[in-house]
């Protein structure tokens, strides 16, 4: 065939995509076309994936270059560079080029890619604002790492990560903003962004999640980075690592079928027979990819449609991992998990290792990797293939070398028989199998009794399956199996005692942290665990804890009781009872204008608003913060109410001044979260009004002081209260109430009320720590108001106000909003 005889085939895009389709076609034939390249950039197809080791100065750009000048000229290619195409003519079958050059073609190949998304903020065309997406972009970002100073990057994905990466070991101090709470959301379950997190900031970076830009600011030229919260990153180049978007403006103009990306059939051909599309600008059967490994299977497809018996595309099952130097991660399929989903997990705390792998039907759906990657091309081969594993389920998780020699056949008491007496069980506290056989032979027969005899299994847990299978091999039929104290859920082996005690030992102060290092056997724990977890770090860490509003019950998340009508209800905090006629002209202003339902009297002496809508309660709140009230934390596991009756100030029987000291209880104890709903009551003598002796505190007014009450219940299960102690003056009672709430806080059980806690733990041993210990007592309340210097916030205020507003899942059930693209802003 002449070169005048054949087909003319003009390629739109450089990159990647374009050359690759080029080459799969001369592979199969060399000589079936003519080929020109159109290129945007004013140089050679480079491996664009492989910016960011250019950037973090482990590679040069010759070393990223996937086809020399040499390559183009030797397979008879035109390559026409920095001129892109402009116009697509279908009628004439014609491109036209920036610099108005017109090239005829008989096929056409758009492989234009993405485009990078640039959120729409105040600032965002600033001199020092960039995306990451070419070498030019990385020219930019050398430039002004050759400077130094700060760097901001608004994004927490894969590119994002990696433009941080570089940017810091070329020296500048690098933030990343993340809107999402979990960094690489669309490839890391929360474990693993977790340790990518605290992996990041160990190398020195400032990683903020649940972020969301207002505005870049700059006279001129970048200087900073303006958070919606208020807070402010200084900046001399902000990076926008926000996500991509499909490049289909020519496809558009040019009147082809467009989606999000420019739609093709099975063989990559679009609406018109001789325009073919490849690369992160297509949408195939309404999917748009934006990794490489789908681009391969695409230019395969395309090649074969063209020059040899057509095979179609499919679709991509895709894997990540990230290019920053030192971190191992791997991402593959679908780990959203669902229905008919089951989990393994294997956690590594000593090592920064977390597996897990999704299996459903027994088959991996899924799979996610941090710290040890090496078994991922398998788990994704298994994953593609969609082999049946159910053979391997045993052993799957421990990976490929292990699975493929019999473990996972392999009956696990009898490995451990096998052991020797000098082989180590527990690496945390070095003891080895002959130790802790001997103390199950002297009488330790439960697992709690090994962990206090020997300390195995009593730090992180990994190795609580060895001790049980020692047990069990030790005691033979004795031995049954069950855990002396109930667990915190099926996500762990660790008893509630456990858990808080290691948070303290460990100083862990985040639900991934805790889950990582005592060996969670679940991803992201369960609706028992989050909510107790998220408790007991608030507890141990007042002041430093990572809050996580998600492990909240609803009605805590959005601060108002839910109704069974979907409506809420609002009751403002109202001291011992008491009101003013200025708070009752706002709770009524408030009634009307939000077209409140119902307002009762509720029996902790309060005023309750019903039938308040949703998208309502920030403004009620707003409203009646402005009469100077809080929220009354009806909704919360914490204080409730303190009722009181009028006291000695108003009626004939009463000893002391039962009010004044209720409104002093309420403003000590008000805002801080326990383990369940707390109610106190104050009665001005024994005739006992306000139902002092059926509260978690109860205080009874006599002549001569004060009696104080503990553990009463007014539920389903009535409890009257048992005598703590008589106490002398008003700050003693005070005093008292105090260390009592913060020893519950401390030691009950999550979802404990102080009833069940109080018969189990006994009443002379809390007697023991609060009245006998004077020490203790005094160390107890002092941790309360230390800690109540942290959590005496009122929340309606907050949410008013607008400072929680950044929390993106956080006011999403407030007011729905959209958020445009995911991986950044």
């Amino acid at each position: 065939m002449s070169i005048i005889a054949r087909e003319h085939l003009v390629v739109i895009g450089n990159g990647m995509a374009g050359c690759r389709a080029v080459e799969e076609i001369l592979a199969r034939d060399p000589v079936r076309y003519r080929i020109t390249i159109f290129g945007a950039e004013p140089r050679v197809n480079y491996n664009r994936i492989m910016l960011s080791p250019v950037l973090a100065g482990e590679k040069t750009f010759e070393e990223i270059v996937i086809n020399d000048a040499v390559w183009y000229s030797s397979n008879g290619i035109d390559l026409i560079s920095g001129d892109p195409v402009v116009a697509i003519d279908r009628e004439k079958k014609q491109v036209t080029a920036r610099s108005g050059r017109a090239v005829e073609y008989d096929k056409l190949l758009i492989a234009t890619g993405s485009d990078p998304f640039i959120i729409p903020v105040p600032g965002k065309d600033l001199p020092g604002v960039v995306t990451f997406r070419d070498l030019d972009d990385v020219d930019k970002m050398l430039d002004a790492a050759g400077r130094g100073g700060n760097a901001v990057v608004i994004g927490g994905g894969l590119l994002g990560l990696e433009a941080a990466h570089g940017l810091s070991l070329r020296g500048m101090k690098v933030t990343v903003i993340h809107l999402m709470p979990t960094l690489m959301e669309r490839q890391l379950d929360e474990a693993a962004g977790w340790l990518l997190k605290h992996e990041l900031e160990s190398r020195g970076q400032a990683i903020l999640t649940q972020a969301d830009t207002q505005e870049i600011y700059g006279n001129g030229k970048v200087e900073g980075v303006r958070l919606k919260d208020g807070r402010e990153i200084p900046a001399d180049i902000v990076v926008m690592a926000v996500g991509i978007r499909p490049s289909t403006t020519l496809a558009r103009e040019a009147g082809l079928a467009v989606g999000r990306g420019i739609h093709v059939d099975d063989h990559m051909v679009t609406s018109d027979p001789d325009i073919l599309s490849v690369g992160e600008c297509v949408e195939h059967r309404g999917t748009c990819y934006g990794l490489v490994a789908p681009l391969w299977e695409m230019c395969r497809s395309l090649a074969d449609g063209l020059v040899a018996s057509p095979s179609g595309y499919e679709g991509s099952v895709t894997s990540t991992k990230l290019k920053v130097s030192g971190i191992d991660v791997f991402s593959a399929g679908d780990f959203s998990g669902g229905e008919g989903c089951e989990d393994i997990v294997l956690r590594d705390a000593s090592r920064g290792i977390y597996k897990r792998v999704i299996v459903k039907e027994d088959k991996i759906v899924g799979a996610v990797l941090y710290g040890d990657t090496a078994d991922g091309s398998w788990y994704f081969d298994l994953l593609k293939r969609q082999e049946d594993i159910s053979d391997v389920r045993d052993a799957l998780i421990f990976g490929q070398a292990f699975a493929s020699g019999g473990g996972a056949s392999a009956n696990p008491n009898a490995a451990v028989a096998a052991l020797s007496m000098d082989a180590e069980i527990c690496g945390c506290n070095g003891v080895s199998k002959g130790t802790v056989v001997a103390a199950i032979e002297d009488g330790a027969c439960t697992l709690d009794a090994v962990r206090a005899c020997t300390k195995a299994s009593a730090s992180c847990g990994s190795c609580t399956g060895l001790v049980e299978s020692l047990l069990a091999i030790t005691m033979g039929d004795d031995y049954a199996g069950e855990r002396a104290e109930k667990t915190v859920c099926k996500c762990t082996s660790f008893t509630h005692e456990d858990v808080r005690r290691l948070i303290k030992e460990k100083e862990l102060k985040a639900i991934p942290e805790v889950m990582q290092e005592l060996h969670w056997t679940t991803p992201d724990g369960c609706s028992s665990c989050r909510p107790a977890l998220n408790y007991y770090l608030l507890c141990a860490w007042p002041e430093s804890h990572e809050e996580d509003p998600q492990s909240r019950f609803v009605n805590e998340r959005m601060h108002a009781n839910i109704q069974k009508d979907g409506t809420y209800s609002v009751v403002p905090r109202m001291w011992g009872g008491v009101t003013t006629p200025q708070e009752l002209r706002a709770i009524a202003d408030a009634a009307e204008k939000y077209n409140a339902r119902m307002v009762k009297v509720t029996g902790g002496q309060r005023l309750d608003l019903f039938g308040i809508k949703k998208e309502d309660l920030p403004a009620i709140w707003a409203d009646l913060n402005a009469a100077g009230m809080v929220s009354g934390h009806a909704y919360g596991k914490a204080l409730r109410t303190v009722k009181t009756c009028v006291g000695s100030e108003w009626c004939r029987f009463g000893t002391q001044d039962s009010t004044g000291l209720g409104i002093q209880f309420e403003k000590m104890t008000w805002g801080s979260w326990m383990p369940h709903k707390f109610k106190i009551a104050v009665s001005g003598c024994p005739r006992n009004c306000a139902e002092a002796t059926i509260k978690d505190f109860g205080v009874i007014c006599v002549d001569s002081g004060y009696e104080l009450h503990i553990g009463g219940n007014g539920g389903i299960h009535l409890r009257g209260t048992d005598l703590l102690c008589k106490v002398e003056t008003e700050q003693q009672a005070l005093d008292y109430c105090a260390a009592f709430v913060q020893l519950y806080r401390e030691e009950a059980r999550y979802l404990d009320r102080t009833a069940p806690w109080v018969e189990r733990v006994g009443l002379d041993y809390i007697k023991q720590r609060i009245v006998e210990d004077e020490v203790g007592r005094e160390a107890l309340t002092a941790r309360f108001h230390y800690a109540q210097s942290f959590l005496q916030k009122d929340p309606w205020a907050e949410r008013a106000s607008g400072a929680e507003k950044e929390l993106h899942q956080h006011i999403a059930e407030i007011r729905p909003f959209a958020v445009a693209i995911a991986g950044g802003r």
